[in-house]
């Protein structure tokens, strides 16, 4: 069903060609990028978990010109022979394996980008209506066939007062049916829409796109949690230990200042002071990727992690040779530059190979402890894992 990071779902076209020619810049079609493929997850999968309180969903149904919007867990759902309905569940690669297999295929963008694989299901004439998304998104057709109309117009507007964000004026320039294996490339803010012709499953592979203001929010936050942190004003949530930098334990001095004669205006010494202050915070890489790698692999608040089997080792005192390490699928592990993260911690020390080699596989056959150059504290740290369920032995 999957393919592996070398063998990408891009038909003929090489990682390198697409991500030069088509990544943010152009749509692309591909036909049979599965080619016969089998839905990772069946129809009656998915409405199950709408019907849980797990997963985030959205029932949209549409009579005419009027559309409406309801938001799960669900306790019926639309018959299958139903017209003009559409189920979303989000982030289903956190409920299924299967699912989570096949976000694997997509590996050649950098995991730091991936935000979800939604899955939509729909009755005849079922869709969400004409509009477009801030992000890059691939469109894989799962069961049954959807009819895609697109549209690069510049015109974004979108229709007052409907619970979805529907364009005002879609003008669509192109138009493809997909079938199961088939799927679109659209980069953000092409406008298109995507209507059943039949019962039907999408998968929506989104990634996630950062507003500036938001990464300039977040690097504002880790350097205050690091000032705090140093200042011995306890940890934040950007992560142990303290990055170095200045204390900055002194307090504002101002000897020599004159006589007040406007009490109430501020002085220009505490406003030099403050500036001063700030100006020895660095804002560097060292700190972009303590905010990045916490803020990109924090599970999401509804995240819940098994509990390990019982049969378990002790990876402290017993490794297990010939068996095979799997990141389960709900974990987050990042690096760069001799920095380990892991579900929103920093793992401490400088890491191994070993871990750096176990990110970017998340699956690896487990080699002797002598030819992995395992050390004890390594061993803690994935025995720690194990039991916290990130880690799963098979």
């Amino acid at each position: 069903m999957t393919r592996d990071r070398q063998h990408p779902p891009l038909g003929d076209i090489t990682p390198e060609v697409f991500m030069r020619q088509y990544w943010q810049r152009k749509p692309l079609l591909i036909r049979q990028a599965f080619p016969a493929f089998k839905p990772p997850i069946s129809i009656a999968g998915v409405k199950k978990l709408a019907k849980s309180d797990e997963a985030e969903s959205r029932l949209i149904s549409r009579e005419g010109d009027a559309w409406q919007m309801e938001s799960g867990p669900f306790g019926s759902l639309p018959k299958r022979t139903d017209p003009d309905w559409t189920l979303l569940v989000q982030s289903v690669d956190l409920h299924d394996d299967a699912v989570a297999d096949l976000r694997d295929a997509f590996r050649f963008i950098p995991d730091a980008r991936l935000d979800d694989l939604m899955i939509s299901i729909a009755g005849v004439g079922g869709g969400v209506g004409a509009h477009f998304d801030s992000y890059d998104v691939f469109l894989l057709q799962a069961v049954g066939t959807r009819h895609w109309r697109i549209g690069q117009q510049k015109d974004l507007s979108l229709k007052p007062g409907l619970p979805l964000k529907i364009l005002k004026d879609f003008q669509p320039e192109e138009d493809f049916v997909l079938e199961p294996g088939d799927m679109l490339y659209l980069p953000p803010h092409v406008a298109h829409d995507g209507i059943a012709l039949d019962e039907c499953m999408t998968i929506s592979v989104g990634f996630r796109a950062p507003t500036m203001a938001f990464l300039a929010q977040g690097m504002l936050e880790a350097a205050a949690d690091q000032i705090r942190a140093r200042a011995g004003m306890g940890a934040g949530p950007f992560g142990e230990p303290p990055l170095p930098g200045p204390a900055l334990a002194g307090r504002y001095q101002d000897p020599g200042e004159k006589p007040a004669a406007q009490p109430a205006r501020i002085p220009d010494k505490l406003i030099d002071a403050s500036l001063k202050a700030v100006s020895a915070v660095a804002f560097d890489t060292t700190l972009a990727t303590r905010f990045l790698g916490c803020w990109l692999t924090e599970p999401g608040p509804s995240t819940q992690f098994d509990n390990p089997s019982d049969d378990a080792p002790d990876l402290t005192v017993e490794w297990p040779t010939g068996a095979t390490f799997k990141l389960d699928r709900r974990t987050r592990m990042l690096h760069r530059d001799g920095n380990l993260f892991i579900n929103g911690e920093v793992v401490p020390g400088k890491p191994s190979d070993f871990l750096i080699a176990l990110a970017d596989a998340r699956r690896m056959s487990v080699p002797s402890a002598k030819e992995a150059r395992v050390t004890p504290s390594v061993r803690q740290l994935l025995d720690n894992w194990v039991q916290d369920g990130w880690l799963l032995i098979e």
